[in-house]
């Protein structure tokens, strides 16, 4: 066998070494992309799963617009949203949907003296702050509903997300939902053209900017209010109660929404009727590209040991499981996807 040859065999096995390598780490990291709403628990999800298989989860947290938008241009193996797509949309850009978890929008305030769940809300009030027609804290609106409590002639800065969001487009769908001035003003989206206020990147960001300022008013996902301490309000549901923002509230909410795999999960959960359910209520999805069975694959093994072990951290974080039937329907939808 001559030197050259050897040679040869050698390179080639290296060559096929290296490539075996390079797929078997490229199988053991799956990309995504998108919501900041469930961040806290993918990325508690992620370490648990991480010790128990050595998967790794790069999941970045750029809002459900870049979610949408990573997915829709294959640069990522999943992207996730809080804003359902329409089935059309879905059948448009070759993906299929599926919930992961539930959770709701909170109001948080920024008032001195004030702690949480001390200010009340109803559904018109809200609006008309978020709408820039109520401007000062001491506004006779707010004060009706909130006579026990102290409120100066302090003007309100209105705090919103700045990049495009499903926080936002929860919220939004909510108060598109109550209040026709927001409607045929604003509407609702994951970005939209705000009245007033100033814009913070993702839900870290209007955290950061609400609680950096005084008499401020934004929205958040529940999580992030409990984790940083942020005084969240008090809100007044369809049902006429005003309910404390916990998971009860939003457990009630989520009893109420009927998901089908036939239109691919789609389906909001604001203004639910349930007489203790918190009115900003929604689920976070994820979105799979049609034709990338082998990494999607990958992505629903995650997700299937996290319906299965990761109940516990959800309510833990303040989130909601999926109910056992719901996640029982989601892996019959994976079968007819040919993903499991």
């Amino acid at each position: 066998m001559s030197k050259n040859f050897k040679r040869l065999v050698f390179g080639l096995t290296l060559f096929s070494l290296v490539l075996s390598f390079t797929q078997v780490w490229a199988a053991e990291t799956i990309n995504g992309a998108g919501a900041t709403f469930p961040f806290p628990i993918y990325s508690a999800w992620a370490f648990d799963y991480n010790k128990a298989t050595g998967v790794k989860l790069n999941y970045q947290s750029i809002g459900s617009g870049g979610g949408i938008r990573q997915i829709t241009e294959r640069t990522v193996d999943f992207g996730a949203s809080d804003a359902p797509l329409k089935p059309e949309q879905l059948a448009k850009d070759k993906l299929l949907q599926f919930p992961a978890i539930i959770g709701g929008v909170v109001p948080v305030v920024n008032i001195a003296g004030v702690k949480a769940g001390d200010i009340r809300f109803d559904s018109d009030t809200l609006a008309k702050i978020f709408l820039g027609e109520i401007k000062y804290w001491d506004d006779n609106k707010i004060k009706s509903l909130n006579s026990k409590v102290k409120l100066a002639h302090n003007e309100i800065t209105v705090v919103h997300r700045s990049d495009g969001s499903g926080t936002t487009a929860v919220f939004t769908e909510y108060l598109n939902g109550v209040s026709p001035d927001w409607k045929s003003k604003v509407g609702a989206g994951t970005a939209v053209q705000w009245p007033v206020g100033i814009g913070g990147k993702g839900n870290e960001g209007v955290a950061q900017y609400t609680q950096s300022t005084p008499n401020s008013i934004g929205y958040v996902e529940f999580a992030y209010a409990v984790q940083n301490k942020m005084t969240y309000t008090l809100l007044k549901n369809g049902a006429g109660t005003f309910v404390t923002p916990s998971f009860d509230a939003f457990e009630d909410a989520a009893d109420t929404g009927t998901f089908e795999p036939k239109n691919h999960f789609y389906l909001w959960l604001v203004n639910a009727p349930g007489k203790n359910s918190w009115p900003i209520a929604g689920a976070t999805f994820i979105l799979l590209a049609q034709e990338k069975p082998e990494a999607n694959k990958n992505v629903v093994k995650f997700y299937d040991w996290c319906f299965q072990n990761g109940d516990s951290k959800a309510k833990e974080l303040t989130y909601v499981p999926l109910p056992n039937s719901l996640k029982n329907k989601i892996r019959a939808y994976w079968k007819e996807n040919g993903l499991q």
